[in-house]
Formats: C-alpha cells, structure tokens, sequence
C-alpha cells in the first residue's frame, strides 16, 4: 500500500517556508503522493453536510489556493506524486482548470493524479457559478472537456454547459494518455462517474466496514459499466488523529492493514496541525515506523 499525506496549506501554516519545508521532508522520506484539498472561500453560512461531520475550519482562516499549492509542491519535490482530495470541478471552468492541470503535470514531470469531486457547499458553488442541483451533470461535462483537451489534436466539445471548437492546446499532459482521474464521493452518481470517466476511486472517511460495503456498490456500478472491479485504483483519505497516535505505531498500522486487506492500494493521511514541527514529528513516525510495518503486514 503506498502512502501519501496532505500538505499544510491553511491557519498559521499557510505560508511559503511551511509548505516548502513539509513538502521537501516529505519527498526526501519517500512519501508516496502529497495532497491538497479544495476550497476558494467560506461561506458564513452552509447547507448541507460535510462528508465526515462537521466543517473543520472556521470562515476566516487562511486556507491557500489548492491548484497554486499544488504546483508550488511541484516545483520543490522531484519523486511524490501530487494530488487532490479532490478538486471541486464547479470550482473553476473546465477549460482554465484542464491548462492548469496540465501545467501541473509538466512542471511536475509527470507526477500529477487528478482527483475531483461536485463538492457539497451549495453556498460556496453557487457563488463561484456552478449550478449546486445540476453539479453532477456538469462535472460529467467537465471531465469530458478535460479529455477532449489532453487527447485531440483538434479539441472540440458541445454540450450542455460548455461548449469549444477550432482552439489548439498546449502542452498536451505528460502522462498519457492523460494524469489519471481519481473520482470521489460514494452516491450512485459518483460510483457510475468513477466506472465511465475514472480510473480510480478516492474515498474519504470511512471505517473499514464502510469501505468494505461501499466496494460493493461499486463493484455493481463496474459490472454496469463493462469493466471490473479490478481495472479501478482504490484509494482513500484517513484522518490520523492524536488520540490513535497515542496508541502508539502499531495501532496506526493494525487499522491500515484492514484496508489493506480489502484492496486498498493508496492511503492518503491527513495530519495537519498548527505546529509545524508537531507535523514534522509525526511525518517521521509515518515513515519510520508505520509504512515499514504496513509493508510487512
């Protein structure tokens, strides 16, 4: 199982000499993949439910752009992997997002996975101007267009909420025949996004029997699509608390290892803190302690 962590990009860690500092230790300890996750601006105000429980941060904490962090961990690492969990696709238009990603992946040289969602803040989307009760239709569009972008020679797409012809684009992505897309959320409208426009799947705080239950719809939304199960990347986002760190490392790896077990092949860890030397310590129990022992598990 590879293991990735999220980068500190928000409260008093969202500065240049944070970010640099943990993404550099990061790479130099072969850390798998480093992440981001996505929001422009907080609403005062939500409606909806937070995947997980209740939003973490408050509305006027800095929080760094995710795409400009991304591509800032692109060019001080040289071996992660770099990722989103996930890019909203309501956030930006598809045709801005598609040249960013995949300037992501050139400066990166290859390195980028392009993990999305349609996002739950209504407020926060519809003032960035995505339909929130059309969002699943849109996010279809939107991985289409960025398909038709890496992909043809001549690019053209016509939908329903976005539509190009006779445009060049440049640079194609490095990875070909695109930087894979890794789909999240677990209705049936993410599973069947994840089985006809994905190649993976990137799950977000689940015990091990609400992953192993949700494996099987989507199993069903593969089979559905003509393809198995097999063929999707399995990926998923755990929050490493403190009071499972004060378990000591065995009880960190004791729980991957569920995962692990059903097929679980990317494990992204979010341990943010405040302290900068806090995330440090814990990145080195991670690398030291835990991956070797996941390893042998």
């Amino acid at each position: 199982m590879d293991i990735g962590c999220h980068l500190p990009n928000q409260g008093p860690l969202a500065t240049r000499e944070a970010l640099a500092t943990f993404a550099r230790a990061a790479d130099e300890r072969g850390v798998a993949s480093l992440w981001v996750s996505d929001h422009v601006i907080f609403p005062r105000t939500a409606t909806g439910n937070y995947p997980g429980g209740r939003f973490p941060h408050p509305p006027d904490k800095p929080y760094l752009e995710p795409v400009i962090t991304l591509t800032a961990a692109a060019m001080c690492t040289t071996r992660a992997r770099l990722g989103a969990s996930v890019f909203i696709l309501g956030h930006r238009h598809p045709v801005v997002m598609a040249k960013m990603l995949t300037s992501i992946d050139a400066l990166s040289l290859g390195r980028l996975i392009v993990g999305v969602g349609v996002g739950w803040w209504k407020e926060e989307l519809e003032i960035l101007g995505a339909p929130f009760h059309q969002r699943g239709r849109q996010a279809d569009e939107a991985l289409k267009v960025f398909k038709a972008l890496w992909t043809q020679d001549n690019p053209a797409f016509e939908g329903e909420f976005f539509r190009f012809r006779d445009v060049g684009f440049a640079p194609k992505p490095v990875q070909k025949p695109h930087p894979p897309i890794w789909v999240g959320g677990d209705s049936p409208g993410a599973f069947r996004r994840v089985a006809t426009l994905g190649e993976g799947w990137h799950a977000t705080s689940k015990t091990p029997a609400q992953f192993k239950e949700a494996l099987g719809r989507l199993r069903q939304a593969a089979e559905a699509a003509g393809r198995p199960l097999e063929s999707i990347e399995l990926s998923l986002r755990f929050g490493l608390s403190d009071e499972l760190l004060g378990k000591g490392p065995q009880a960190v790896v004791d729980v991957l290892a569920e995962y692990k077990r059903l097929g679980l092949r990317h494990v992204v860890l979010e341990f943010r803190r405040d302290d900068l030397g806090r995330m440090l310590e814990i990145l080195d129990v991670v690398t030291r302690d835990v991956r070797p022992a996941l390893e042998r598990a």
